[in-house]
């Protein structure tokens, strides 16, 4: 018996031996197929050596300007086929994606996405913010040493220069030796600047006076002969020249307040009441900043975004290009007449058949399948606070410029220095630094009053020593945020935390943003096209996730100052 099993043994040995060789020399120079691109296989040890490393033609970002979360399913309903309800009918979205800081507006909005970052180490810590070494404050995006390109106002004199971090189109760029194209377009300058970064290839955005897409001499000396052509097609005014009415039947617009609400609307200069049609054709009367604050604004935008693609070859390059674009329009509209409009019913509504009609293009141009787009926003909006009011809710507005008066009052009186407190902007109390060290009193003392003071109003939840956050006795959500937009160069030295439902007084009518809410800070997130999974998740993502995952996407390092996290159930 045991002759028997030792011969079934090396048997078995000579078998498995020949089997092994057999598949060794059969795989020695194998190959399969990944997404469409050849990795070939190491000889001995099945290593993965690329051959051409799969990547879309194109990225477009779509960042839409004061996009509450919800606006994704308010409308849903009348909403094509080809816009929101394909992006989520084909893509992935992201249902709980959260700002990662506070204050909540556009320019650190778009940073934020396209850094990974946060105030505190990406430096744009508002739309303008007090630099605490001087004083004075600056606007995110202005650069005194470049001029205007396509126009003599000092529209122009813009850069990234403010930005202390890359954006992932910076690394784009990098990674491919800067053979990527790069542009932003926007009518804010800002939005078109800051997602664009630093080595960008061009950022347009709009001038009122002129009515062009213009540039500055950070980029290029000259517009290229395709935006001065798209300029000389006064695309502004013959929009402007059709009227604003409604997209369809106005008794439609169900999911809205009844269009007279001049209690919670802003009304257009030149007209009785709130209400559609909008004679633009007479109101603007040469102003064409006016487009600004009507859906043409978005679809001039993605107009101009059609004529980059068309004309710098957007996709047609060896390497993978990007184009950043925001759509402004949103947010002037609905900070004129807030959420419950049949304005900004009509704005989306619009818009949704704006974005089924680019997504035709980019298929027809590109290729369906061949690009990839993410939408977002850079910031949400509250609903008009006498409207909720009105409606049994908690809510209300903060005069943060009485506030400050009345505490520069109690500071003088105290301290005999007149105007201790220089600037209430995004939501903090900035400091004259300057009178304190010249009167050698006690920065401490000065920001224990204040905040002394700000605790009885009525409108605050919490005043918050930002240099002292993590101590703060508040909900930990709250303290990492106050934590993540303090910059030490560019915030103050209070961060005011109001009550839900309450926000600055910007007057009755429209609304705003830049609080800690969910109604500012959950914004929506959706994924599609190429290697882009479909499907969804509601675990909480982060603003600052957007910008590592479109990295990952494209195999690219993660920008310099990124703190999120891929999300890695997006991509295929």
């Amino acid at each position: 018996m045991k002759l028997k099993y030792l011969l079934l043994l090396i048997l078995a040995t000579a078998s498995l031996s020949a089997s092994a060789q057999s598949h060794k020399k059969k795989h020695k120079h194998t190959s399969r197929r990944n997404n469409d691109s050849e990795i070939t296989y190491h000889r001995e040890r099945a290593i993965p050596m690329p051959t051409g490393l799969p990547r879309p033609k194109l990225v477009i970002g779509l960042v839409v300007d004061q996009m509450r979360w919800d606006y994704l399913y308010r409308y849903f309903d009348r909403y094509e086929d080809g816009g929101f309800k394909r992006m989520l009918g084909e893509g992935f979205t992201c249902e709980n994606t959260n700002i990662d800081y506070i204050p909540t507006v556009t320019a650190a909005g778009h940073t934020c996405i396209y850094t990974g970052s946060v105030p505190a180490i990406h430096g744009i810590a508002g739309n303008d913010f007090i630099v605490q070494a001087t004083g004075k404050s600056m606007y995110c995006t202005d650069d005194s040493t470049v001029t205007a390109v396509g126009s003599t106002s000092k529209a122009g004199q813009m850069s990234p220069r403010n930005l202390l971090v890359t954006t992932v189109t910076d690394e784009l760029r990098l990674a491919t030796n800067f053979r990527s194209k790069v542009i932003g377009i926007a009518l804010k300058d800002r939005g078109g600047i800051l997602p664009a970064g630093h080595t960008a290839n061009a950022a347009y955005w709009f001038d009122d006076t002129s009515g062009n897409w213009i540039s500055s001499t950070y980029y290029m000396t000259d517009l290229p002969a395709w935006v001065k052509n798209f300029n000389s097609q006064k695309i502004a005014e013959k929009y402007l020249k059709q009227d604003w009415n409604t997209l369809y039947p106005i008794a439609t617009y169900l999911q809205s307040a009844p269009d007279n609400s001049g209690k919670y609307e802003g009304k257009f200069a030149g007209t009785s009441a709130p209400t559609m049609p909008v004679n633009t054709s007479a109101l603007y009367n040469g102003h064409l900043g006016m487009i600004r604050s009507t859906p043409y604004g978005n679809s001039m935008t993605l107009d101009m975004a059609k004529a980059a693609i068309a004309n710098e070859q957007l996709g047609s390059n060896t390497v993978t290009d990007f184009l950043a674009v925001s759509l402004s329009s949103t947010d002037y509209i609905g900070h004129q007449f807030g959420p419950n409009s049949v304005e900004i019913e009509d704005t989306y509504l619009r818009l949704d058949h704006d974005l089924a009609a680019f997504f035709a293009y980019l298929d027809g141009t590109l290729g369906k399948g061949s690009y990839s787009v993410f939408l977002t926003a850079d910031h949400g909006a509250a609903h008009n606070a006498n409207f909720l009011k009105d409606h049994n809710v908690p809510a209300g507005t903060w005069d943060d410029a009485a506030a400050q008066k009345e505490m520069n009052t109690m500071l003088n009186d105290k301290y005999k220095v007149q105007n201790l407190v220089i600037s209430m902007d995004n939501y903090q109390v900035n400091l004259n630094n300057a009178a304190i060290k010249k009167a050698g009193i006690s920065e401490e003392a000065i920001k224990l009053d204040c905040i002394n003071y700000l605790q009885k109003q009525p409108a605050v939840q919490f005043a918050v020593d930002m240099q002292n956050a993590n101590a703060a006795t508040i909900p930990v959500d709250l303290r990492s945020r106050i934590i993540n937009g303090y910059n030490t160069e560019h915030s103050g030295v209070i961060q005011i935390v109001l009550k839900p439902g309450y926000y600055s007084g910007h007057g009755a009518t429209g609304t705003t943003h830049g609080t800690w809410a969910p109604y500012d800070t959950h914004i929506p997130l959706v994924f599609m096209g190429w290697g882009i999974n479909h499907g969804n998740t509601t675990r909480q993502t982060h603003m600052t996730d957007i910008a590592p995952t479109v990295a990952s996407l494209l195999h690219i390092q993660a920008p310099d100052g990124c703190i999120g996290k891929t999300i890695s159930e997006v991509i295929r």
